[in-house]
């Protein structure tokens, strides 16, 4: 059965109108997906949302490492979403889902342009901890992944600008109320959430709502530090800055 929204909560929805997608992967440039970077567009349309960042893994031993030029083909999903995203009116954002050669641990790195990832590739075996000290700036955020899921490592809060607090991959067990309670107890000046979707049928159970829509990764960052943004899930807003803040 429908869930109905009541109309109070509706009514505050209205003023942070554009729903953003903030992990999503597509089809092949993550083996790990099973959905084409066209068919999640058309999926994430038809759920309502604005935007959508595609965060597809990025690290040494992926399905483009042994390419001729592995970040062109790295970046080929996303161009076919953009295509596709300027067909239907859905903004295409470009994020990364780095992992370092030094263990499992993933991060998503919001304000990345081609220049940086043909930069870093080479360099996937520098670390987090060397990695955030060269590459962090105001107008990017290195964020832990998931940081409560099985075989994660947990990295402390002076090698990151925050973590995604709840991942709702319904397919991982991520352990967001540990990471909620984690969050209240060590501040981070960002926090996010994703669906981390890779499956038909996954679209639309998170989203971000925001005032204003971003056209780039730099106007994402901005509104992620500014923090005058909801979290939904199914539909429902979150305040999640105002509790854990």
């Amino acid at each position: 059965m429908q869930h109905v929204i009541p109309e109070a909560v509706r009514e505050y929805l209205s003023g942070y109108a554009y729903k953003i997608e903030l992990h999503a992967h597509t089809s092949p440039c993550s083996g790990c997906s099973h959905i084409p970077p066209r068919e999640m567009v058309q999926r994430l349309k038809a759920k309502g949302y604005d935007a959508v960042v595609i965060a597809n893994h990025f690290y040494s031993d992926g399905p483009y490492a042994h390419a001729d030029d592995p970040v062109a083909t790295y970046l080929e999903d996303f161009r076919i979403a953009t295509d596709e995203g300027e067909k239907l009116g859905l903004q295409m954002l470009l994020g990364a889902e780095f992992r370092f050669t030094e263990n499992m641990n993933d991060y998503l790195v919001y304000g990345v342009d081609e220049a940086f990832l043909r930069e870093t590739f080479p360099r996937l075996d520098m670390g987090i901890e060397a990695f955030y000290r060269e590459y962090a700036n105001e107008d990017r955020l290195i964020l832990q992944a998931h940081p409560f899921r099985n075989g994660m490592t947990l990295i402390s809060p002076e090698h990151l600008d925050g973590i995604e607090m709840m991942n709702l991959h319904p397919h991982h067990n991520s352990r967001v109320g540990v990471a909620a309670r984690y969050t209240a107890e060590q501040p981070m000046p960002v926090v996010t959430l994703g669906t981390d979707l890779h499956d038909p049928g996954h679209e639309g159970i998170a989203a971000l709502r925001t005032r204003v829509l971003p056209t780039n990764g730099t106007e994402l960052v901005r509104i992620l530090r500014n923090r005058d943004c909801l979290f939904e899930i199914g539909g429902y807003p979150l305040l999640p800055q105002a509790y854990f803040a």
